[in-house]
C-alpha cells in the first residue's frame, strides 16, 4: 500500500493532538507556553486553541496575573465537555472506568471473569455490568457519554471491522457489545491501549521510542517509535508474547511450542514453580490472580519462601532475554512494565530483569536503556483505550484526522 500523503489539514490535526498531549501534561498553561513546550509557532497555537475553545475540548481556566505586563489567561482541557469510558477486558476479569474529558479518572467498577469460559454472552453480559455499574457510581447519565472504548485479547486485522486471531470469541460478536450498550464504542486490543497510555501519560512524554510491556495472563508489547504507535500492516504488531523463546518449549495457548508467554504468563510462571517445587502448595493454586498474589506475599521478609525466589529469578532470566530480542530489533530508549503481574511483583522482578535485559543485549544496545514499572496511572489499558475514544470522539466532531480505529 503506497504511504497516505499528508494534507494541510492533517498537519492542523497534529498541531492539535500536540496541543492536548501538553495541556495534559500542564493541566493549566498559556498560549505562549504551549508554543514553547509543543515547539509551534505562536500563530499555529493561536489557531488551534480557537479551534479547541470552539469545540469545547478546552476551556480558559482563570486569569494570572504577573508582576509585570499584562494577565494571561490560562488553558485547561474541559472537564465537563463530557464522559469517557475505558474498559480492560481481561482473562480474569473486566474493569470500566470512566473519566472526565480531561483523563481524569471519576470512578470505576470491576466485576469478575472466569478464566477458564470465555464465551461472547458471558463476556458481553460483563462488559454491560461493568459499564452500568461505573456509571451509576460516577453519577452520569448516558447521554453524557461521548464515547467508550473496549479493549479485548486479539487484534483487529482491519480498522472497519474485527476478527478473530486469538483466542476469544467476542471478537466474532462486537455486534452484540453495540447492542447491549447502546452507546458510541471503539474497539482496540489492549497492546496498543497500554502504548496510547504510554504516551500520553508515561514515558512516551520524555522519550520518542519506547516500548511497554504487559503482563498477565497473556503476554505482549505496546510499541513507540519515533513518537507514534507501531500497528503493523493488520494492527498485529506487539504480538511479542507468540515470538520464540525456546525451540521445542512449553506448549502455547496459541498453539506453538516454546512461546514468551509460556515462560513469563501467569500460567508459565506457575509452570516454573512445578519445575523446581512439583509438590508446592502454590503450584494448584486454580486460579491466576490467586497464585500471582501467594507468590508476591510468599517473597515477603524475614523468610521468604526459596522456591517461590528461584521462580522469581529464572522468570527474570526468561523476561530479561525476551526483551533483550526487542532491544536488538528495536533500540528503545526505555522499557516500562505494566499489568497486575507487575503490580505484585514488581519490586521483585524488576532489578533481575534490568539486570538481565543488559547482560543478554547484543554490543551496547542496552548500555543506557532505562526499564522499570510503568508510572501511568490506574489501570493501564482502561487509560489506554479511553484515549482512543477521546481521539475518536475528536475524529467525529472533525477536530482530528489522525487515523484511528474506526467506531463499530
Amino acid at each position: 500500500m503506497a504511504p497516505t500523503r499528508r494534507t494541510s489539514r492533517d498537519i492542523r490535526s497534529e498541531s492539535r493532538l500536540d496541543v492536548l498531549h501538553a495541556l495534559l501534561a500542564a493541566g493549566e498553561t498559556t498560549r505562549n507556553e504551549l508554543a514553547r513546550t509543543t515547539g509551534l509557532s505562536t500563530a499555529t497555537v493561536a489557531t488551534v486553541v480557537s479551534d479547541l475553545l470552539t469545540g469545547g475540548i478546552v476551556t480558559e481556566a482563570r486569569v494570572a496575573s504577573g508582576r509585570v505586563g499584562r494577565p494571561t489567561t490560562l488553558l485547561r482541557l474541559n472537564q465537563d465537555r463530557g464522559r469517557i469510558v475505558g474498559v480492560d477486558v481481561a482473562e480474569t476479569y473486566i474493569r470500566a472506568v470512566v473519566f472526565d474529558a480531561a483523563l481524569d479518572e471519576v470512578a470505576s467498577a470491576e466485576v469478575a471473569a472466569d478464566e477458564r469460559h470465555d464465551e461472547t454472552e458471558e463476556v458481553v453480559d460483563g462488559v454491560a455490568r461493568a459499564v452500568d455499574a461505573a456509571l451509576l457510581r460516577a453519577g452520569t447519565l448516558r447521554g453524557d457519554v461521548l464515547g467508550v472504548g473496549i479493549s479485548l485479547p486479539g487484534s483487529m486485522q482491519r480498522w472497519g471491522g474485527a476478527a478473530p486471531v486469538m483466542p476469544n470469541a467476542t471478537w466474532r460478536h462486537v455486534d452484540r457489545l453495540r447492542e447491549r450498550l447502546d452507546l458510541p464504542i471503539v474497539i482496540d486490543n489492549p497492546l496498543k491501549a497500554i502504548a496510547t497510555a504510554e504516551l500520553w501519560f508515561g514515558q512516551g512524554r520524555r522519550h520518542s521510542s519506547t516500548i511497554t510491556v504487559n503482563l498477565g495472563t497473556g503476554v505482549g508489547a505496546g510499541i513507540i517509535l519515533n513518537g507514534a504507535i507501531l500497528r503493523g500492516a493488520t494492527n498485529f504488531a506487539g504480538e511479542w508474547g507468540h515470538s520464540l523463546l525456546a525451540l521445542d518449549g512449553r506448549p502455547c495457548r496459541c498453539g506453538r511450542n516454546g512461546c514468551v508467554e509460556a515462560y513469563i504468563g501467569a500460567l508459565g510462571i506457575q509452570q516454573t514453580l512445578a519445575a523446581i517445587a512439583p509438590t508446592h502448595p502454590l503450584a494448584s493454586v486454580p486460579l491466576q490472580r490467586d497464585f500471582i498474589g501467594a507468590l508476591a506475599s510468599a517473597l515477603e521478609p524475614p523468610a521468604p519462601d526459596p522456591a517461590v525466589t528461584e521462580t522469581i529469578q529464572r522468570t527474570a532470566r526468561y523476561l530479561g532475554a525476551a526483551l533483550a530480542d526487542l532491544v536488538a530489533i528495536v533500540n528503545p530508549e526505555t522499557i516500562t512494565l505494566t499489568g497486575w503481574t507487575v503490580w505484585a511483583l514488581g519490586d521483585h522482578l524488576v532489578p533481575a530483569v534490568r539486570r538481565s535485559v543488559v547482560e543478554e543485549a547484543p554490543g551496547d544496545s542496552a548500555a543506557d536503556l532505562e526499564v522499570e514499572v510503568s508510572t501511568v496511572r490506574g489501570n493501564s489499558v482502561a487509560t489506554g483505550i479511553a484515549t482512543i475514544a477521546l481521539e475518536r470522539f475528536l475524529s467525529d466532531v472533525g477536530l482530528v484526522t489522525t487515523r484511528v480505529p474506526t467506531a463499530l
